[in-house]
């Protein structure tokens, strides 16, 4: 059983960059939700069979202690529909840092996530670049698959950067090299296409910090990624609407004195409601209610929504659980670590402009630096050897979890 659901766990690591974009309705949703539910009745039975649970870590304990507060919201939230929406929301992407901290044991259970996670990223890369070609487009300026938001999209695709770049640090073999190295230029692409501005900022930082990961023992395949990604942006820029890299240019005048597309009203309203609700907030996934919003509407911004909707206690609780992330972070070293602090740094940044706590790509990027935290904390040789260059360091890593 923990067999079928490792699998199925790949599989849902798989699923969550492209979910949106395979969304069969109500009542069963999108794919990466229908996997997921499949994954957690294998999961429980897996577990039960084995008639054991690995002993929480400290993520897990600020997971749980984060979603039993939003649970308690309940009892006082202005929008009770919201909430239990909410709710159920949370606890299908937060199991994550469950799901993974339970069955994955090895560097190389690790590696294989992170491959996961690269080729659904493949995906939706190739999905964006499919939407750009489509001839029912004609007059668009921003491209990303049906069913998607662009600047979830070039979040996304973001957040694979660094993934990728420390596969490639990695694989022995070819294949593995070309899911690794192909994925930079092809997600830059798609996250060009997407014309998010926001999107643009985040993957400078995750490509920077892919530069620095990959420049230690990669010369030839930095340079080669240098000369690439502006091959493909000028490429781009001959084939794609004048309009959608002028839309990019604009993020120094947005910065200057713009509305950061009505963000500044939005944050406004937000902290306003806040300020009726500071200590205990309006309840979950109420912000839009509380801040008398349009329902289309979002927070734009991740710390605002969490303080509207669970006030100080909740901002204190999700401080907790970046921190026990950071400490995971912290335990590891070399390559694995700038990778991990990079796919962070991505995060946060992306943070800043768009509502991501609710979002599955949070949770399972959490879950794979606590689930490398502990693997650290085991056995740091083995984690490093997960990671080497060669078949013999896979062989090494292997032997050390044995």
């Amino acid at each position: 059983m923990r067999r079928v659901a490792w699998s199925l766990l790949l599989g849902f690591a798989f699923a969550i960059p492209w979910e949106y974009s395979l969304d069969i309705g109500e009542p069963i949703g999108n794919i990466a939700r229908l996997v997921g539910v499949v994954l957690l009745l294998a999961a429980v039975p897996a577990v039960l069979v084995a008639g054991r649970v690995r002993k929480p870590g400290a993520l897990q304990w600020a997971a749980l202690i984060y979603f039993l507060w939003f649970c308690s919201t309940l009892l006082w939230t202005i929008d009770p529909t919201a909430t239990f929406a909410r709710l159920r929301g949370y606890f299908q992407v937060m199991m994550t840092v469950w799901l993974v901290w339970e069955f994955a044991e090895r560097p190389q259970d690790l590696r294989d996530l992170l491959r996961a996670y690269v080729a659904g990223s493949w995906v939706l890369a190739i999905l964006t670049v499919a939407n750009f070609g489509s001839p029912a487009v004609e007059g668009q300026i921003r491209f990303m698959p049906e069913g998607q938001d662009p600047n979830d999209v070039a979040r996304f695709l973001n957040l694979g950067f660094p993934l990728a770049a420390l596969l490639f640090e990695g694989e022995p073999g070819w294949a593995g090299k070309l899911l690794a190295f192909g994925y930079l230029p092809l997600g830059f692409a798609g996250v060009l296409l997407t014309a998010s501005r926001s999107g643009f900022v985040a993957a400078l930082v995750a490509l920077a910090g892919c530069g620095l990961i990959m420049a230690r023992k990669h010369l030839r395949g930095l340079a080669a990624g240098a000369f690439a990604l502006p091959v493909v942006a000028g490429a781009l820029f001959l084939l794609a609407p004048r309009e959608t890299f002028e839309r990019i240019a604009t993020i120094p005048q947005q910065l200057q004195g713009g509305d950061l597309n009505y963000r500044l009203d939005i944050w406004q309203a937000g902290w306003q409601a806040f300020a009726h609700a500071p200590f205990l907030g309006t309840g979950a996934g109420s912000f839009v209610s509380a801040a008398r919003l349009a329902p289309e509407d979002t927070a734009h911004n991740t710390m605002l929504a969490i303080g509207v909707e669970g006030g100080i206690v909740a901002l204190i609780i999700a401080a907790a659980v970046f921190a026990v992330s950071v400490h995971s972070l912290l335990q590891t070293r070399g390559q694995v670590r700038a990778a991990l602090a990079t796919t962070m740094l991505v995060w946060v940044v992306s943070s800043m402009t768009a509502t991501v706590e609710q979002s599955r790509s949070t949770w399972l990027v959490l879950a794979l630096i606590s689930l490398a935290g502990r693997l650290a904390q085991e056995n740091p040789e083995a984690l490093e050897h997960g990671f080497s260059q060669t078949e013999r360091g896979t062989a090494e890593a292997e032997a050390a979890t044995a």
